[in-house]
């Protein structure tokens, strides 16, 4: 009997043994993941009980000291460039490998290699887009066109490649550990696919959705709910600017005819409306001490790791800190010892659909103007974990790869569209951005702009000199009126763009008399620029309030900035709530809760401050009231619809126009019954909250979540965030969007600089510092962020040698 028990335990123990250490499906084996001495246990040291005082790394041509203050922020001294890239790898490697290498799968699509099936869908959507075409295209443009560039990537790679090579079990960062695979080694190509990836985050079109709204509408009630201006344009450039050089012409054609293709696709996803990025310089005429002050916000996804690594960079020759995108060299948003500078998104139409009309089913060749031109095939091999590699074809033509075709996502087998987009032209981004770090004046930062292609950003500028200045920065399509707006016919040549538009014609402005300079997303020009402008997400609401503000403002302060990069006042209700409560009338409804909901909108003095009751109400009833607008007009083929400025406008000035009927129900409807139908449903709503959930203060409601970048890795997530701001506030923070990076400088003798982000430096759940700057962000404080010199030695955590 005793012999029976004993190899009973033995088979149990053999039986656990191999299940331990095998994976089962997507779950990971669990012998390596529990082990104390390889496994997630190593996870739970903070990167200052690892230091190393000495590292040695190849290549480098004399030592680099790192010094980690007391955030873990590094400041690298190098002797050179070359040098100081491989450090910048090495270091950021060290803390944001893994997020580094997840973001690239993802731009490549290459997720499922990872996750399994559930995002083949997706990586196949990322590869017809072509952004690991694009990548491949740009480093193709830089090898032939810029050496030097190349030098200094490769170099990067190199420090990325070497901390790569000496990653032990134990030290591998945990989200490898569950997910079980390994990094691979970096390379040029992938620190320019990080920036094709930044460009897909941030560009929208609505080209397919206009197209079906054109046939819906026609013409003349499709510029009524869509002007290319709205009413009250406070554009990027100042209206008073002058433009100081003679456009190219651009010929229209005498007849446009677009395709009459019912578009019944799932459109690519879309920047969400009223989020987004700000930024601004004022000069040293409205200033305290008489110094530019410069501030950015960018406003992106809430991702833990955060998106941005703070790092000081520095040489003999210059230094320079601020907010770096793990992967790519340099600072992107940041300040040196003479300038300062910082980005928003352009929000400025890039990227055009054309149908393609193939000879035949064998797609070798497309008709364009009288001719058959020949196809490129681009075989797709999508490896997939635990399933068999997936096969997919892209036809590539001269406008585009051919994303919607019989294979994907297109309910008829004659229905071809082509993606034409800068992203899959040759251009030089990371030379901006090492030229920028290190720029001394105007004359440098523009220099620095001139390689400056994709995604478009508006360029903020300030100088220790006193200049400030703004340039919308891209590379910009030449386009008659109208052009890009719908889906056009890749068959017809009179589709074609006309070239682009020259850097010196980009808008710009220096030193306006207003004494400042500022970006919110809006329209960047009004309609004395002599160039076609168009985009469908323009903002109307943070960009007036901003210029309200900054006009107003004087003896403005550094505090002064912090304050107003936390502003939560919510224009939109401002301007929306009066209209509503007057439309609403003496509405009767049985809802004991009415009069006391209505009384607290009422009272509510628009500031979506965490703790405000009427910024709650606000958000469900506007959102239920356009919901019930516009409910018939999305019914159908995929539209646009009217964003929430055009909304209001609507219900303010034409309460009774025909787009407020409602075809299904009997009599003519008005702007009364929608405002009337978002109110009940919002009386439901809240009924339905307050018995589930209590608490409806804004920040309660909203939920503010900063979620890891795998999304089903909750508890690596910050969830229920107390914070205020939202959609259409300088303060943008939504529950998934937020300033990602805030930044305040001042210019003055001795640079003054502030910054903070939401979520910490290390990319290690397990770390002290992986969150840490969170309570901070969301109280609207910062950190500072002046520049250290090597002989500082206060507030230094560790220090490290490469060498």
């Amino acid at each position: 009997m005793k012999y029976f028990s004993f190899f009973l335990v033995l088979a149990i123990t053999i039986a656990l043994a191999m299940l331990v250490s095998r994976p089962i499906g997507q779950i990971p084996p669990l012998a390596p993941l529990l082990d104390p001495n390889h496994g997630f246990w190593q996870n739970t040291l903070s990167e200052d009980q690892l230091a190393e005082e000495e590292i040695n790394i190849e290549n480098l041509s004399a030592p680099v000291e790192v010094v980690f203050d007391k955030n873990l922020i590094p400041h690298i001294f190098a002797q050179n460039e070359l040098d100081l890239y491989r450090a910048q790898g090495y270091v950021t490697a060290q803390h944001r490998l893994w997020q580094m290498e997840f973001q690239t799968m993802a731009a490549a699509g290459r997720v499922s290699e990872i996750v399994g099936p559930i995002a083949l869908e997706l990586d196949r959507m990322t590869r017809r887009k072509g952004l690991a075409f694009g990548a491949e295209v740009g480093l193709k443009y830089i090898e032939e066109n810029d050496p030097e560039t190349l030098r200094l990537v490769e170099a990067y790679t190199d420090g990325v490649n070497q901390y790569i090579s000496k990653l032990s079990d134990a030290r591998l960062p945990v989200e490898y550990k569950i997910l079980n695979y390994r990094p691979e080694p970096w390379s040029a190509y992938k620190s320019l696919l990080l920036l094709k990836y930044m460009s897909d985050m941030l560009v929208g079109d609505r080209d397919l959705e206009y197209s079906n709204l054109r046939k819906i509408l026609g013409d003349s009630k499709l510029n009524k709910l869509f002007p290319d201006f709205p009413t009250e344009n406070d554009p990027v450039i100042e209206s008073e600017k002058v433009w100081d050089f003679t456009p190219i012409p651009v010929n229209k054609p005498d007849s446009v005819t677009y395709p009459d293709d019912a578009l019944l696709l799932d459109p690519l996803s879309q920047p969400v409306e009223g989020t987004g990025s700000n930024n601004w310089a004022v000069a040293g005429k409205k200033t305290q001490n008489g110094n530019p002050i410069l501030a950015n916000d960018p406003h992106l996804s809430l991702n833990l790791p955060s998106l941005w690594f703070s790092m000081q960079l520095s040489t003999p020759t210059y230094t320079v800190k601020g907010a770096t995108l793990p992967g790519a060299l340099g600072v992107i948003s940041g300040f040196n010892q003479d300038i300062a500078w910082g980005v928003t998104n352009a929000t400025k139409d890039a990227r055009d659909w054309y149908k393609i009309t193939f000879q035949d089913e064998s797609r070798k060749t497309y008709k364009f103007g009288d001719e058959w031109i020949a196809t490129d095939f681009r075989i797709e091999a999508i490896k997939v974990k635990g399933q068999d590699t997936f096969i997919d074809t892209v036809v590539y033509t001269h406008h585009g790869p051919v994303v919607y075709d019989k294979s994907f996502r297109s309910e008829r087998q004659d229905v071809n569209f082509a993606l034409k987009w800068t992203v899959h032209m040759g251009s030089n981004e990371q030379r901006t951005f090492i030229q920028m770090n290190k720029a001394k004046d105007y004359a440098d930062y523009n220099a620095a702009l001139d390689f400056y292609a994709s995604p478009a950003q508006n360029f903020v500028f300030a100088s220790k000199s006193g200049d400030i200045g703004m340039r919308i920065q891209g590379k910009f399509p030449l386009k008659w009126e109208g052009q890009g707006k719908f889906f056009m016919d890749g068959a017809d040549p009179k589709m074609e763009w006309q070239g682009f538009i020259p850097n010196a014609h980009n808008p710009a402005t220096l030193n306006p008399e207003r004494g400042f300079v500022s970006s919110a997303n809006q329209h960047p020009v009004d309609r004395s620029y002599p160039y076609y402008v168009f985009d469908n997400s323009y903002e109307h609401y943070r960009n007036r309030h901003l210029n309200r503000k900054l006009r107003e403002m004087n003896q403005i302060t550094v505090e002064d900035m912090k304050m107003l990069q936390f502003d939560d006042y919510n224009l939109q209700a401002a301007e929306g709530l009066p209209v509503l409560i007057k439309l609403l009338g003496t509405h009767i409804t049985e809802s004991p809760d009415a009069e006391k909901y209505l009384n607290e909108l009422k009272s509510w003095d628009y500031f979506a401050d965490p703790n405000q009751k009427g910024q709650t109400l606000y958000a469900i009833w506007s959102a239920e009231t356009f919901e019930s607008i516009w409910r018939e007009f999305m019914n159908g083929p995929p539209v646009a619809r009217p964003n929430s400025y055009q909304t209001v406008e609507l219900l303010n000035k034409s309460p009774k126009d025909s787009i407020f009927d409602v075809k299904s129900q009997e009599g003519i409807q008005t702007a009364e019954y929608h405002v009337k139908a978002g109110f009940d449903s919002m009386l439901v709503a809240m009924k339905k909250w307050e018995a589930e959930e209590g608490d409806y203060t804004w920040a309660n409601f909203k939920k503010t979540t900063i979620q890891h970048l795998v999304p089903n890795f909750k508890s690596f997530s910050a969830s229920n965030v107390y914070t205020g701001g939202g959609s259409g506030m300088l303060n943008a923070t939504g529950s998934r969007h937020g300033a990602s990076w805030r930044m305040v400088v001042e210019l003055g003798p001795e640079i003054q600089a502030f910054g903070v982000y939401p979520g910490g430096q290390s990319g290690n759940p397990g770390s002290r510092f992986y969150a840490n700057f969170i309570p901070i962000w969301a109280n609207g404080e910062y950190l500072n962020f002046n520049l250290r010199s090597i002989e500082n030695q206060e507030d230094v955590l560790f220090k490290t040698i490469l060498k």
